[in-house]
């Protein structure tokens, strides 16, 4: 993946701002997943945002930055207002928003469905982004944690197969990744 001037200056923004998170099964610096889900949709930009959403996809959810200063920085680095909107908008679509702290007598189970439903009607730019998060997410965790893959695997059952306004390429992807980690996962659960 090749990134353009002000997308290196994004992603620098976006990882400081990372810090010193780490991917809970690899150790890695939490850039790496973000990296790695926009290279994954780089193969597949069509409007021409999807790799700064993609590096924006977890910023608001897991930092203490807001979407307005998202876009001060985007305005700052040469973004159109049209470029800045359809940006903060996919990231705030690809943002939780039922937490355990917003929503604490809800389980996670309750939240992630509460989630499912919101992702459902996410505009399509951000279900693209989604696909590759989702990829990204499969690997990691199926390969590190069988246990708590089936779990993810169940909450994502709840609505992969509502979200297919994306590009229909990485969405077949997505969706025969899927069904091989749950197929792998049910011919090793436990007798």
């Amino acid at each position: 993946m090749e990134l353009t001037e002000r997308q290196w200056q994004l992603f620098d923004f976006v990882k400081q701002l990372h810090g010193s998170q780490k991917r809970k099964y690899s150790g890695q610096p939490y850039y790496t997943h973000l990296l790695s889900v926009a290279d994954r949709v780089s193969g597949y930009v069509q409007s021409g945002c999807e790799i700064e959403i993609a590096l924006c996809h977890d910023l608001i959810e897991d930092t203490e930055c807001s979407l307005a200063t998202l876009s001060s920085l985007l305005i700052s680095l040469g973004y159109s207002v049209e470029e800045d909107a359809e940006i903060l908008a996919s990231v705030d679509d690809l943002t939780d928003k039922y937490t355990s702290s917003r929503y604490p007598k809800l389980n996670r189970k309750q939240r992630k469905l509460m989630e499912a439903a919101r992702i459902i009607l996410s505009r399509p730019i951000a279900q693209t982004v989604k696909y590759a998060d989702i990829m990204d997410n499969i690997l990691s965790i199926t390969a590190e944690d069988p246990s708590f893959a089936r779990i993810y695997l169940a909450e994502i059952d709840q609505y992969i197969w509502r979200i297919d306004k994306g590009n229909p390429a990485l969405y077949s992807e997505c969706c025969r990744l899927f069904t091989a980690a749950y197929e792998s996962l049910q011919k090793k659960r436990p007798a």
